[in-house]
């Protein structure tokens, strides 16, 4: 699930040692997982703090408890600790915390926010946009709003037939169509007008 290098285990050890009570512990897991705003945070956990389902993982010196909810979001994570001039830096890399790898099993949502946030919308932040998924309405419509240089773009008919639609219906069969509810009368940060 998450790698935490031996570096960083003594980094940490080196931590909780400062603390008054030696039981206190690490707690891992991701703020608003699955959004562009996701921040995969380490925190101290002294006892009794520890959330229901929270997966316990001991380490050496210290027990690791990884939040429930945020255990697909830190698949593939890694912690790492590296010296420099300054004293060192805790690193997180969580490739999943803003989208979680997804399978053809996921809920419909999850794989639509998938596509979009992981090959869609890096191509669209070239030009300062983004699109995000409103809802999937009946009949499996997903509907989808465009903001940043996007919201009111003369190129966003082009964008959303030829890269977002196409993507979309190719990746994602039980889909049906897709609608864009974008107020595009709004034309102050478009990347074409």
């Amino acid at each position: 699930m998450i790698e935490i290098s031996a570096n960083a285990q003594a980094y940490l050890n080196e931590l909780l040692a400062k603390q008054e009570d030696e039981n206190v512990g690490i707690r891992v897991f991701v703020a608003q997982p699955g959004t562009p705003h996701a921040e995969t945070c380490i925190a101290y956990c002294r006892p009794g703090e520890e959330q229901t389902g929270d997966l316990p993982v001991a380490y050496e010196g210290f027990t690791a408890w990884f939040e429930e909810r945020s255990i697909p979001y830190l698949e593939g994570a890694v912690v790492d600790f590296q010296q420099d001039q300054m004293g060192g830096q805790l690193t997180i890399k969580a490739p999943n915390a803003r989208v979680p790898q997804v399978g053809e099993d996921a809920p419909l949502e999850d794989r639509i926010n998938y596509v979009l946030y992981n090959e869609i919308n890096p191509g669209l932040a070239a030009h300062g946009g983004m699109v995000t998924l409103i809802e999937v309405v009946e009949d499996n419509v997903a509907v989808l709003q465009f903001g940043g240089g996007c919201q009111g773009c003369a190129a966003v008919d082009i964008t959303l037939k030829n890269s977002v639609e196409r993507s979309l219906l190719e990746q994602i069969p039980e889909l049906t169509a897709i609608r864009d509810v974008t107020d595009h009368s709004l034309t102050e940060n478009a990347y074409y007008r």
